[in-house]
C-alpha cells in the first residue's frame, strides 16, 4: 500500500508568472510615471541576474534600504526568486538599522534608491543568527521583519517567504492601491504582494503627510488607501481631503490600532463612497481576511482560510498556517498546538469581535478596566481638540490615574483646557473614567509608522 501526499504549487513562482502575463497593464504609478508589468518583470529579471553575480542564493540574508520604489518592489521578488532572505528595512521607521543588521547576520546591503546609482554591498556579520542557520536547508525564500520595539529591544521575526505568498496565488480583483504601510512592515509587505499577485497598481508616495497623499491618490486615481486610525485622524484635521479630488477612492481599511467611534463617523462622512473596513494582523502570524459588520461599525468578523481563532478569558488567540518561522532573538510565543495569544482583549457577538485594546495598555482604576478608546473617542469630539491619546500612570491608592495628552487645533490656556475638559468629560462619562489631568502635547502624538504613542 502507498500513500500520496498533495504537494502545493510555487505560490512565488505562480505569482510570478501571473504577473508576467499582465504585460502592458499598469504595475506602478510612481514620480507621477506609469511603468507596465512587462517593464516591471523586466527590472525584476535584472536585478536577479545581477543579484545572482554578486553571489546571492538560497539562504543569503540580503537588506532592501529604502522605500516603494519599482526598483526596491522589484529587488523584493528578486530575492523571492533566488530563494534568498530578504530584510526590508527604511531609515525612517527604524532606530538602529546596523543593530538589526547585525541580528539578521545581513551578508548584502542594497540601497536601491541612494543618490546616484543604486549601492550593492558585501557586509561580513560578525556571526550567524542561529534559527536562520537552522532555516537555511529548507532551501526557501525568507522575510525578516522587525517589532517596533516601543516597549523594549525590537524582535526579529523570520518567515517563510512561500508560505507567506501562499495566501495570494488564488487571483482576486486588483486595486490600484496607495502604498502607504511602512515598507519595512509586515502589513506593507501584505500590501506588496497583494497588489501586484492580483494584477493591481502599486502607488508610490513621495512623503507620508496628508497633503502629498491626498494629491497622490487625485493624480493616480487610486482606488484603495490602507491606512492607519492615526493618520486618517491626521488626514481629517489637516482638510486636504477638501483641496483633493478623492472621489476614485472606492475603499479604505484600516488597522494596526484600535478605531475610535468619532475618527471612525468623521471618516464616513469625508468619503460617503468608500467602503469602510477593519484588518487585522499580526507580524509573527500574518494578516487575517477579516469582514466589518458595516462602515459605521468597529465589530468585525476575522479568519478566513489558513486561520484559525478563538477567545479566551476575553483574549484573541490566532492559529495561522502562515506563522512566522520563529524569532531571532527572543523565545517562541506559540502553545504546543500552535495558538499564539495576541494580548488584544476583545469583545465577541455572534460571530462577529470588537477590539477593545491590548492588555497591557488598559487601565486599572480601582479595579475596573478603563479602555484609553473610549476615552479618545469623547475628547476627540471636544472643540479645539484635534487629537488624544489616554494613558494610566502609578497611583498610590487607585492603581492607576487616567492622563489624556491633548493636541490643540489653536492655542489654549492650560488651565482653561484642564477646567473646559474636565467638565465636558464628566457630562458623558462616569466617574472613574475621567482624565485626573490633561496634558497639551507640543508635538505628534504618533510614531513614523503612524500609530498612537502612550
Amino acid at each position: 500500500m502507498t500513500t500520496s501526499t498533495v504537494t502545493q504549487p510555487d505560490a512565488i513562482a505562480t505569482v510570478l508568472e501571473r504577473m508576467r502575463g499582465f504585460g502592458d497593464r499598469p504595475a506602478l504609478f510612481h514620480q507621477n510615471t506609469l511603468l507596465s508589468y512587462r517593464e516591471f518583470v523586466g527590472e525584476i529579471d535584472a536585478w536577479t541576474q545581477r543579484l545572482r553575480a554578486e553571489g546571492v542564493g538560497a539562504g543569503t540574508v540580503c537588506v532592501v534600504m529604502g522605500d516603494y520604489t519599482p526598483r526596491s518592489c522589484a529587488i523584493m521578488f528578486a530575492l523571492m526568486q533566488l530563494a534568498a532572505i530578504a530584510v526590508p528595512l527604511t531609515s525612517v521607521s527604524t532606530r538602529d538599522p546596523s543593530e538589526l543588521m547585525e541580528m539578521a547576520g545581513v551578508q548584502l546591503y542594497v540601497e536601491p534608491d541612494a543618490d546616484g546609482a543604486p549601492v550593492v554591498r558585501t557586509l561580513t556579520p560578525q556571526s550567524q543568527n542561529a534559527l536562520i542557520e537552522s532555516f537555511r536547508p529548507r532551501g526557501k525564500p525568507g522575510l525578516v521583519v522587525f517589532t517596533s520595539g516601543s516597549t523594549g529591544k525590537p524582535k526579529g521575526i523570520l518567515h517563510d517567504f512561500e508560505r507567506v505568498m501562499r495566501k495570494f496565488v488564488q487571483q482576486r480583483a486588483g486595486w490600484r492601491t496607495v502604498l502607504f504601510l511602512m515598507f519595512d512592515h509586515f502589513g506593507g509587505m501584505n500590501t506588496l504582494l497583494s497588489t501586484f499577485a492580483y494584477g493591481g497598481v502599486g502607488v508610490c508616495l513621495e512623503q507620508r503627510v496628508p497633503d502629498v497623499v491626498c494629491r497622490t491618490i487625485e493624480a493616480a486615481r487610486a482606488t484603495l488607501l490602507p491606512t492607519t486610525p492615526t493618520f486618517l485622524n491626521l488626514l481629517l484635521v489637516s482638510n486636504a481631503h477638501r483641496t483633493s479630488d478623492l472621489s476614485s477612492v472606492e475603499l479604505i481599511t484600516y488597522g494596526t490600532e484600535v478605531m475610535p467611534a468619532a475618527t471612525l463617523e468623521r471618516v464616513r462622512a469625508a468619503f460617503p463612497r468608500a467602503q469602510i473596513k477593519q484588518t487585522y494582523g499580526l507580524s509573527e502570524l500574518g494578516v487575517l481576511r477579516s469582514r466589518s459588520e458595516d462602515d459605521a461599525s468597529t465589530w468585525v468578523r476575522i479568519g478566513g482560510e489558513g486561520f484559525e481563532v478563538k477567545v479566551k478569558e476575553n483574549l484573541l488567540y490566532v492559529r495561522s498556517e502562515a506563522n512566522m518561522i520563529g524569532y531571532l532573538n527572543a523565545p517562541s510565543p506559540f502553545d504546543d498546538e500552535g495558538w499564539m495569544c495576541t494580548g488584544d482583549e476583545v469583545e465577541v457577538r455572534g460571530d462577529y469581535m470588537r477590539i477593545l485594546g491590548r492588555k497591557s495598555e488598559l487601565i486599572n482604576v480601582g479595579g475596573q478596566k478603563v479602555y484609553p478608546a473610549e476615552i479618545e473617542t469623547v475628547l476627540l469630539q471636544a472643540d479645539n481638540v484635534s487629537d488624544a491619546t489616554v494613558f494610566g500612570v502609578p497611583h498610590p491608592i487607585m492603581g492607576h490615574a487616567i492622563h489624556a495628552r491633548v493636541t490643540l487645533a489653536a492655542p489654549e490656556d492650560a488651565a482653561s483646557v484642564n477646567q473646559r475638559l474636565r467638565t465636558y468629560c464628566s457630562e458623558r462619562l462616569t466617574r472613574h473614567k475621567i482624565p485626573m489631568r490633561f496634558i497639551i502635547a507640543e508635538t505628534g502624538q504618533y510614531s513614523a509608522r503612524f500609530k498612537k504613542v502612550r
